[in-house]
């Protein structure tokens, strides 16, 4: 098969196409043949500084497609099923293994390509909102990266949540297409004092919640938009810089910080299940999934390298 991979660490130019051998399907697994590659932060992330499980390595969380080869033991998957999936590894490819624990099913009337892009983006905004922020009608929430794919699915979940929506982007052009999701308030962090426009939003209560997928030096700005009892979920290191923070606020406020990762309860049955639902909810309509933009496969370079300019609104895609 061919795959986009690389030998070492490094710039989205490390990223060349190859043929490879095909994957084995495990026991408990199924192989798809994918369609569409979602690219994911975490993917960009471990091409510049992950570790390389196989030389040449091929990176990435999620990809959807047709189900080519079911295991011995799988019971409720069989050959010709569409599904999308998740994975630590393995998604730039044309053929893809995993345990089928971490694939979902794929509703007939849903674009196979909007499905690669739901898993990890809706899962992981969800634990983000509910899980572990508690989120609840009529509170306020800031959505930190409100452009990006968790971001995007942050927005939507609050808002029907009840919530009040804040939410940060890099342009004024980007924070516009964020209120056919549900945003309420926008703020250019490039223009204005994020935690300034928070407090005069939010009569300077601050917030109850944020949702921050970028950490370093933004995570600071998180916990400063806080108001009492207020909650940060980080879930990301988009900003790629160390993050060092002030905490000693926090005790007097009573706030609470928590790192979320999907992935480490990837295989327990309630975020399976959730994952599914929101996979339903997009099939009827509930939920919208942006595609930025797609790339073939050979490309996955330009893919990376588009990414990483932030000008993206939602997911890119790579197609085989």
């Amino acid at each position: 098969m061919k795959a986009a991979v690389y030998y070492e660490n490094g710039p989205p130019s490390v990223l060349k196409y190859e043929d490879v051998p095909d994957p084995k399907c495990e026991t408990q697994g199924i192989i798809i043949k994918v369609e569409a590659v979602s690219i994911e932060g975490g993917d960009t992330l471990n091409r510049a500084g992950g570790e390389l499980a196989t030389r040449p390595h091929i990176v990435g969380y999620q990809a959807a497609g047709t189900v080519i080869e079911v295991g011995s033991e799988v019971t409720d998957f069989k050959i010709g099923d569409r599904a999308t999936t998740v994975n630590f590894a393995g998604s730039h490819a044309e053929l893809r293994s995993v345990f089928a624990r971490t694939a979902w099913h794929v509703p007939d009337n849903l674009d196979i390509k909007l499905a690669s892009a739901i898993p990890v983006p809706f899962g992981t905004a969800d634990d983000c909102l509910f899980e572990y922020g508690h989120l609840q009608s009529g509170q306020t929430v800031l959505v930190q990266a409100g452009a990006g794919a968790v971001g995007l699915a942050a927005i939507q979940l609050a808002k029907r949540a009840g919530a009040t929506v804040i939410a940060t982007a890099s342009s004024d052009d980007r924070l516009a297409r964020l209120k056919e999701f549900g945003m309420d308030h926008g703020i250019n962090y490039a223009t204005q004092d994020l935690v300034a426009e928070v407090k005069r939003l939010t009569d300077n209560k601050g917030v109850n919640l944020v949702v921050d997928p970028v950490g370093g030096t933004t995570l600071q700005k998180s916990l400063d938009s806080l108001g009492y009892r207020g909650h940060v979920s980080l879930v990301g290191q988009a900003g790629r810089d160390p993050a060092k923070v002030d905490v000693s606020a926090m005790m007097g406020l009573n706030q609470t910080l928590s790192g979320v990762f999907l992935g480490a309860e990837i295989f327990s049955d309630r975020v399976h299940d959730n994952i599914q639902r929101h996979i339903n909810d997009a099939a009827a309509g509930k939920l919208k999934v942006v595609i930025d933009k797609t790339f073939a496969l050979k490309d996955a370079a330009a893919a990376h390298e588009y990414i990483e300019s932030r000008k993206a609104v939602g997911r890119v895609l790579l197609i085989p």
